[in-house]
């Protein structure tokens, strides 16, 4: 029966030089095929795929020589280069009296935003007559719009005008233009200011009062921003505004032009009304809103002048401060006249 023909698994095939018997038929197949190989030396798979594009791509490289990077099917690309991104540094001055100032200081707008439904007046009227004047793009925007536009912390009252930033002058330069006009100089200095309605308000006593400019410090200070142009009043289109990169070194250099510094404190040495120094060349030196006036700066001022106040009320604002003393000044220098 084994031996049977037709007989399936009857006849036993004979492999080729192989002993016919019962042990070690699948020897050759179970001795394996070795590890298993890495990830990256198979061609299938992505590891393999990865590594065979990055050798394309190192390649090609080489043959193009150094510092000129290639795709891996040989394009030469062009490197990036990030740019900075523009930022718009624009100023939004709000407010029709604010506009109406930097429109006739002939300040160089670039735009003019107007509410859809504004009530006109005689200061809506000018600034559209001057604006048309100048050929300045006049757009008429919604209210929401206009609200974006003025910020949450400004009333535009319907109009917003789009300047650029504001050109601080140069301290002592603009000193010298007010000896080389032969008036008595008045300035104010501020000592770590931060409050942009606090600046805003200063610059509008000392215009209303005759005097001849501002100076803020470069570090630790405001600027004169959007909100500082709407408490102001259009003041900043009259009264210049300097930049100091260093406030002590400024004061000193309006001493040895022959002006006179005297620093706003409630423990000062000087009481302010009858003050005898008005008639002199003067810088007025007001301290920030909680810590006063810095500690070098008091030290270089040549006197520090207090404002008498009811015991019961601890200290004046700074925009406050600023614009009694002013006002003192002003008028003792008009009996004086």
């Amino acid at each position: 029966m084994a031996g049977k023909p037709g007989r399936a698994g009857a006849v036993r095939k004979q492999g080729k030089n192989k002993a016919v018997g019962s042990g070690g038929q699948g020897r050759q197949a179970l001795e394996g095929k070795g590890p298993t190989p890495k990830a990256t030396q198979r061609d299938w798979h992505p590891a393999g795929k990865r590594k065979i594009h990055m050798d394309k791509l190192a390649a090609t490289r080489k043959l193009r020589g150094p510092g000129s990077p290639a795709s891996a099917d040989g394009a030469v690309r062009k490197p990036q280069v990030r740019r900075p991104k523009q930022v718009d540094e624009a100023e939004i001055v709000t407010g029709r009296n604010s506009v109406l100032e930097a429109l006739r200081a002939e300040i160089p707008a670039t735009a003019l935003y107007i509410s859809n439904r504004i009530e006109m007046d005689d200061r809506v009227k000018e600034v559209l007559n001057i604006a048309t004047k100048r050929g300045l793009p006049i757009m008429e925007v919604m209210r929401p719009e206009l609200d974006r536009l003025a910020g949450h912390d400004s009333v535009h009252q319907g109009l917003a005008l789009k300047v650029p930033p504001y050109e601080y002058a140069h301290p002592t330069e603009l000193l010298d233009e007010v000896i080389a006009s032969g008036q008595n100089p008045l300035f104010v200095a501020l000592d770590g200011i931060t409050d942009p309605r606090n600046l805003g308000a200063i610059i509008r006593s000392t215009a209303a009062f005759g005097g001849h400019g501002i100076i803020v410090p470069q570090r630790r200070s405001v600027g004169l921003t959007a909100s500082a142009w709407k408490t102001s009043a259009g003041a900043a289109a009259r009264c210049p505004v300097a930049m100091a990169s260093n406030l002590t070194a400024a004061i000193k250099a309006f001493k040895e032009r022959g002006v006179f510094v005297i620093g706003l404190d409630g423990d000062g040495d000087v009481d302010l009304p009858g003050l005898e120094l008005a008639e002199r060349p003067l810088l007025i030196v007001v301290g920030s809103e909680g810590k006063g006036l810095s500690r070098l700066v008091t030290e270089t001022c040549d006197a520090i002048v207090s404002i008498p106040i009811s015991a019961s009320t601890e200290s004046l604002n700074a925009g406050i401060a600023a614009s009694v003393t002013l006002y003192e000044v002003s008028r003792l220098r008009s009996a004086a006249v």
